[in-house]
């Protein structure tokens, strides 16, 4: 079955980002967190053979998850991290490859902050705080001062190694999350206090990225429309975040939700069986001239289209949806109508569903389709026994 020309032209239209840069279509493959590295911080080959498969499969641009600007903080032991001992060669390989049939790969660059890997982690955020079993340290004026030049240094080699742009991650509970949420963030100097203050460690940091990367690289970001938690960024103030945004010379601005934070609710327990976001979308549409992507429970070509041809945002993101189907941006964009399979899962464990899809991103870098087993406590022991076995690699270079 295919679409009428008409929608198939819109997911297929480039899009000219304000620093120059043009994306081939309106389809992105969110950030995930694969947790693909060696152990070191660096590329291995599955990994960069997952970023291939999706660069064949059509996507406009892929953005690489939790790429760490400072490996004393990382989400896990196998993100990337883009600091002077990175091999380079391995990074140059991931770029090169991720980057055919004209597609954009990105580094999200991350700091976990508070929520970072505590077998590796001093965990700290903005402020010191008590919640439940939760604790973590605050961070000094000066750590927070020094956070621009180190995520600078990090898009530097991120530029030299090869990817066409970078992201900036303010999302989903971690640092730069943590700064914009009054949660998290109880300081009383200028980086804490109202919505300004809080936004101003993330200002500071787009105001170095684009000094040193030039006019013509482009930076992206990626917040929240709200934490889904109480006492977390709201809605309103997020779309008070999008109009200090505007002022900024960021390129591409991602709207998703919610947070790791225990407690936090998810997306996926709203009334919307999704997409999740399309509503606050639409008025940050309002707030600003910058493109946006929205992402979040997107799961047909026919939820896509409604949301491009409302004009709520210039850009989908998808994420699960091209783990169950690698080449759907070639399908979609071709007008074939292929369906993502997703599974269900009934009474899921605490993390189960996130660790069964991270787990399946193996079976994609092995060029494996088959099905992939649908016990999730399996999935989680999985999921954190490779975790495991790389902590030793990790502090021996690191630590």
């Amino acid at each position: 079955m295919t679409f009428s020309l008409k929608p198939k032209n819109l997911l297929d239209q480039p899009f000219v980002l304000p620093c120059g840069a043009i994306i081939k279509n309106r389809l992105i493959k969110s950030a995930m967190s694969d947790s693909l590295a060696d152990g070191e911080g660096n590329p291995t080959d599955r990994q960069i053979r997952l970023y291939e498969r999706w660069a064949e499969g059509g996507v406009g641009l892929s953005i690489i998850g939790e790429v760490q600007i400072d490996p004393k903080y990382p989400e896990t032991p196998g993100n990337l991290v883009l600091d002077p001992q990175s091999n380079g060669q391995a990074l140059r390989a991931l770029t090169s490859r991720a980057s055919v049939n004209d597609a954009h790969i990105w580094a999200q660059l991350g700091h976990a902050g508070a929520l970072a890997y505590q077998p590796l982690s001093q965990v700290k955020g903005p402020s010191a705080l008590k919640i439940g079993d939760f604790e973590c340290l605050g961070m000094s004026e000066q750590e927070v001062s020094q956070l621009p030049e180190m995520y600078a240094k990090a898009a530097k080699i991120a530029k030299d190694a090869g990817f066409t742009g970078v992201q900036i991650h303010a999302g989903h509970g971690f640092l730069l999350s943590q700064f914009l949420s009054p949660l998290f963030n109880r300081r009383t100097d200028l980086y804490g206090g109202t919505v300004e203050a809080r936004s101003r460690i993330i200002v500071d940091i787009l105001h170095k990225l684009r000094f040193t990367l030039g006019d013509r690289f482009p930076i992206g970001i990626k917040i929240n429309s709200s934490d889904q938690l109480d006492g977390g960024l709201t809605s309103q103030e997020a779309l008070e975040v999008i109009r200090i945004l505007d002022q900024t010379s960021v390129d591409l601005i991602e709207i998703s939700g919610g947070s790791y934070f225990p407690g936090a609710k998810a997306s996926s327990d709203a009334a919307s069986n999704g997409p999740y976001f399309v509503d606050f979308a639409m008025n940050a549409r309002n707030m600003t001239k910058i493109p946006l992507v929205v992402t979040g429970g997107f799961k047909t070509c026919e939820q896509v289209l409604k949301a491009l041809s409302a004009k709520c945002a210039d850009f989908v993101g998808l994420g699960r949806a091209f783990i169950l189907e690698p080449e759907l941006a070639r399908d979609w964009t071709k007008g074939i109508e292929t369906q993502a399979d997703f599974p269900t899962f009934k009474s899921p464990p605490s993390g189960g569903v996130t660790a069964w899809y991270t787990m399946a991103l193996s079976e994609i870098a092995n060029d494996r389709e088959r099905e992939v087993e649908l016990d999730l406590s399996m999935a989680i022991q999985a999921y954190e026994d490779r975790d495991k076995r790389r902590v030793d690699r990790w502090r021996a270079k690191f630590q």
